[in-house]
């Protein structure tokens, strides 16, 4: 239950902050977002009501599939905050700001 309830809540803030103007709160809102999936994949994976993931441990052992699952969506939400925050610090070179709507 109480997964849930974090999973909306990053969810939520992401989707807010990505319909803002400011580049830098986009990155902020894809990093909750990123945060968000990788609360719900590591609760799918329902590590807390079975033992630790080892060779050998027996038929109650945590798949390891939704941990792989996790550090790859950390990784790739890594990646795609790198970028954002590189393309805003080139925007604020070029134009002085990071506001995407005054480009146009």
């Amino acid at each position: 239950m109480s997964a849930a309830v974090i999973v909306g809540v990053l969810a939520a803030g992401g989707t807010y902050l990505i319909l803002q103007r400011g580049i830098v709160r986009i990155a902020l809102g894809f990093v909750l977002l990123g945060h968000a999936a990788t609360t719900l994949l590591i609760a799918a994976g329902g590590v807390g009501t079975r033992a630790v993931p080892f060779a050998g441990a027996g038929a109650d052992a945590a798949d390891p599939l939704p941990q792989a699952f996790a550090l790859t969506a950390i990784v790739i939400a890594f990646g795609i905050t790198a970028f954002l925050l590189a393309l805003a610090f080139r925007s604020r070179d070029v134009q002085g700001d990071d506001d995407l709507e005054d480009g146009r």
